[in-house]
């Protein structure tokens, strides 16, 4: 493979335990997409910020496309929101967000995250469609 298209390949990484948290880096496009799984733990979150702080293709202003679609369950307490919040999220207040969502649930566990982020380039969208339409924007 030649350098110039390796650089062009995602950077994708498991999450946890690898079964359905998942996140690609887009480098070219400066956009990172994660996948969440059926069960969102604070350890898969500080995982998940370690991993793109690690990556060296990685910038803070990148924007993000985060997948809640197939969540069913939190585990997250109002402390763990708010140490995210203040201390684990990497992405600049500048980013645009992109959070795509199919139940009430996951729509709030959303707008939660906008709240406590205080972001204006944060949206909640009901397809990928919609939400890459708007990051592209």
């Amino acid at each position: 493979m030649s350098e110039a298209r390796a650089m062009c390949q995602p950077h994708r990484y498991a999450i946890g335990d690898g079964k359905g948290a998942s996140f690609s880096l887009y480098p070219e496009q400066r956009l990172v997409v994660i996948t969440l799984g059926s069960r969102v733990t604070v350890n898969e979150l500080e995982e998940y910020a370690r991993f793109l702080q690690q990556d060296p293709a990685f910038q803070p202003t990148f924007s993000e496309i985060a997948d809640m679609r197939s969540i069913q369950e939190v585990d997250l307490q109002a402390d763990d929101m708010m140490r995210m919040a203040d201390e684990i999220d990497p992405f600049s207040y500048e980013a645009k967000r992109a959070f795509v969502v199919k139940t009430p649930s996951q729509a709030h566990a959303a707008r939660m995250h906008k709240i406590l982020l205080a972001h204006r380039n944060f949206e909640i969208f009901r397809s990928m469609e919609e939400a890459q339409r708007w990051i592209h924007a």
